[in-house]
């Protein structure tokens, strides 16, 4: 099954503002504790895929990082982020792209993907989306990926979607890449629905 495009996208992001849709978090902790542990340097290029509706870039901005790139496939949500960022979205790339056809022209220090992958359901969009980050993150980069946990829903925005374990993620990733941490959280929505989230960080192998 394709996964949906950007007409669908931007139809969920033109109904509901990024403080309403289900995966809405007004300050993302866990991925900020994730990327502050890795121990990456302000000048590290850093990707966010799917993130045009989430706030980490504003607060990746605020600690000081400075090569920031923003991909998703909804034109509509990139163009309410560049609004929202203001003068600071000169310091950020807005990258229009489905990314599982994605190819990166630059090595990432750090690829953050919360709530993308869980939505590719057929193998091989999966593998695109796997080509596209192994191209794109660096020897000895990390991965820091969030999908929704074993317990967490099989339909979000309308689509079904898939659900991992450390293990089971760990494993689509590939030999290549060693897991450093994983968790469990509930996440909950605007709508006050609870939703189990994993939270996986991988380091590539040099």
């Amino acid at each position: 099954m394709a996964h949906a495009g950007q007409s669908h996208w931007d139809a969920v992001y033109e109904q509901k503002g990024a403080s309403e849709v289900s995966w809405y978090e007004p300050r993302p902790d866990k991925s900020l504790e994730l990327i502050q542990a890795t121990g990456l340097h302000a000048t590290d290029p850093l990707i966010d895929v799917g993130g045009g509706a989430s706030f980490l870039v504003d607060e990746l901005l605020a600690a000081g990082y400075r090569d920031l790139t923003v991909l998703d496939i909804s034109a509509s949500v990139l163009a309410k982020l560049g609004t929202r960022l203001g003068p600071d979205a000169s310091s950020v790339t807005l990258l229009h792209q489905d990314v599982a056809a994605f190819r990166p022209a630059k090595q990432y220090a750090l690829w953050h993907d919360r709530a993308v992958f869980h939505f590719l359901i057929g193998e091989e969009e999966r593998q695109r989306y796997l080509d596209a980050l192994r191209q794109g993150v660096r020897q000895g980069g990390h991965v820091i990926m969030a999908t929704f946990g074993p317990s967490g829903p099989e339909r979000c925005s309308g689509l079904p979607t898939r659900r991992y374990d450390a293990t089971t993620l760990a494993a689509e990733l590939g030999a290549g890449f060693t897991l450093v941490q994983s968790a469990l959280l509930i996440h909950r929505t605007p709508a006050n629905v609870q939703q189990q989230f994993l939270y996986c960080w991988f380091n590539r192998r040099s």
